[in-house]
């Protein structure tokens, strides 16, 4: 492949360019990086004469991107990322260690991946992990990234989904309700609940379930992601529905308890995404994730 040089980036510039568009302000992006407001000020002459564009323009005494400089700037950022993990990954591991860049969500990650790993690294101690939690569906081709757990259906640009586990809820209690009598779904229709943002319809399809139908079904607390869930529920606020392979340790050291072991399937599931075109990186891991996905507790 070869490059022109016109085009080759100095990552000075760049940093300069991104830092004073994050301040808005060439002396304070002058402050963080050591660097005169004229050394600043050149720089970005110097970048946007490179580029044929003008990046920003003076309003009330700060400086603001312009159109071009906005669109300019997210390109920006995302090498500067790919720069960032680039050099992470190759000082990270010795002559003979490879790293294994791995996205997870971050409930998923915390509570279920990153407590199995060494059992991984027992049988491949030379791999070091960079672990990431990002949400959203990104760019393989643009991110340092071998191996994504995905949790939804399996749609990923760019990718090929591999089928991990479906997602089963229990209803759970914790704090002042871990000891309630509950023998059937009935004696859940009243009692306070937690409901998570990011699945909305938990509890309404849980009582469908079991041929009941709450009158207010949105009644309760409500957090955004499992892990709040999880807390609130400990502290007794509410019950909850909650996937046992997160709530391992909890259920072990008696701080939740399953009053119902009546399960739901949700309409997701968990995805293993991995790369169209780089061969398989990641197939070991990949493999041993399978294996592992029986979800049984830790020792």
């Amino acid at each position: 492949m070869i490059l022109q040089r016109r085009y080759l980036p100095d990552m000075r510039m760049l940093l300069t360019f991104e830092c004073a568009a994050r301040h808005g302000n060439f002396t304070r992006a002058g402050e963080e990086l050591a660097l005169t407001q004229s050394a600043v000020s050149r720089q970005i002459r110097d970048l946007e004469a490179q580029i044929g564009k003008q990046l920003f323009e003076r309003v009330r005494g700060r400086v603001i991107t312009t159109q071009a400089g906005r669109a300019f700037l997210s390109e920006v950022e995302s090498l500067l990322d790919m720069a960032n993990s680039t050099m992470r990954h190759a000082t990270a591991g010795g002559q003979e260690q490879r790293v294994l860049a791995v996205n997870a969500p971050p409930t998923f990650a915390a509570r279920w991946l990153v407590p199995r790993l060494p059992d991984f690294l027992r049988t491949k101690p030379d791999t070091r992990f960079d672990i990431t939690t990002r949400r959203d569906i990104f760019d393989f081709a643009t991110t340092q990234c071998d191996l994504a757990i995905h949790f939804g259906q399996p749609i990923w640009p760019g990718a090929i989904c591999t089928y991990l586990c479906s997602e089963l809820v229990v209803p759970v209690a914790g704090g002042a309700l871990l000891n309630t009598d509950i023998r059937d779904a009935k004696d859940l229709a009243d009692a306070p609940k937690i409901h998570q943002t990011e699945r909305p319809h938990l509890w309404a399809d849980w009582f469908t379930r079991c041929e009941l139908e709450l009158s207010a079904p949105n009644e309760g607390h409500w957090f955004e992601q499992f892990s709040l869930t999880i807390e609130a529920v400990k502290s007794g606020m509410g019950f909850g529905l909650l996937p046992r392979y997160l709530i391992e340790s909890e259920l072990a050291k008696g701080e939740l308890q399953i009053p119902l072991d009546l399960p739901l399937s949700t309409d997701k599931a968990y995805y293993i995404a991995t790369p169209e075109g780089r061969g398989d990186a990641a197939r070991d891991f990949r493999d041993w994730m399978i294996g592992a996905v029986s979800f049984r507790p830790l020792a």
